[in-house]
């Protein structure tokens, strides 16, 4: 992403670039869910935003790169929204349910773009799938969310051999939940939110199962068949080999 890197001084407010930045990003989102993705053109988004074409391509390498920044945008609002749950909470289905709601949250005012562009997400050969190589700081940034939802957990030990695998399945049922939300059409999306509730009260039995030995292998095995047989998971994930243990599982 080729944005200009002259943040302001501590305690400043924006820069004028990142200003500019936000306003062309803002702007783009609305022309999406206006107009579709498909229909919307940089010149077109450089004309609402009230720049020139070669000032929105400064910022924006192109349509796809304002996707990725909206990704990263969403990322660091869910970030920022569950720093009160991750504070307040201890107990694992606690933590988990409270991001999972938060992202529903986050997400919430974008629902009908998301339905609008799941076509162009869902290609697992397009830059804009969350598995991509270029989705990846926003990949990361939701896994580490789901390394510290473990990490903050009382009375949840995880065994070193799942510190990875875990908080990277927890973010695959985080991708079913939204998923199932593109698709959810009741008011306020309101199975959505049961089913993150559901969905966390499950993650945290399994999640507390895996530390029992005999079922480590197991865990590892559904990391596997996602690595393997998911669209664009073999290059999204690091090689789920790393870290075992060959303490006879091999």
């Amino acid at each position: 992403m080729s944005a200009k890197n002259d943040g302001p001084a501590a305690g400043a407010g924006p820069s004028k670039s990142e200003q500019t930045r936000a306003l062309i990003l803002e702007t783009a989102m609305r022309l999406f869910q206006e107009r579709g993705y498909d229909r919307t053109t940089m010149r077109a988004i450089a004309q609402e935003a009230g720049v020139s074409v070669g000032n929105a391509y400064y910022y924006f390498a192109g349509k796809e790169h304002l996707i990725q920044g909206f990704y990263d945008r969403i990322a660091a609002d869910h970030r920022a929204a569950v720093r009160e749950v991750l504070d307040r909470e201890t107990g694992l289905e606690a933590r988990l349910a409270g991001v999972l709601r938060a992202w529903l949250d986050v997400a919430a005012p974008y629902h009908e773009f998301a339905v609008q562009f799941f076509k162009n997400a869902a290609d697992p050969d397009s830059p804009l799938s969350p598995f991509s190589q270029e989705s990846e700081h926003a990949r990361l940034e939701a896994i580490s969310i789901h390394r510290e939802v473990l990490a903050g957990a009382n009375r949840t030990k995880v065994p070193e051999e799942l510190r990875d695998v875990l908080p990277e399945l927890m973010w695959l049922s985080q991708m079913g939940l939204c998923l199932y939300w593109i698709f959810d059409r009741t008011e306020g999306r309101q199975r959505s939110y049961r089913l993150a509730e559901r969905g966390a009260r499950l993650t945290s039995r399994g999640v507390s199962l895996s530390r029992f030995k005999v079922l480590r292998p197991l865990v590892h095995e559904v990391h596997e068949l996602f690595t393997d047989f998911l669209p664009g998971m073999t290059k999204a994930l690091p090689d789920p080999q790393r870290g075992r243990k060959r303490d006879g599982e091999g």
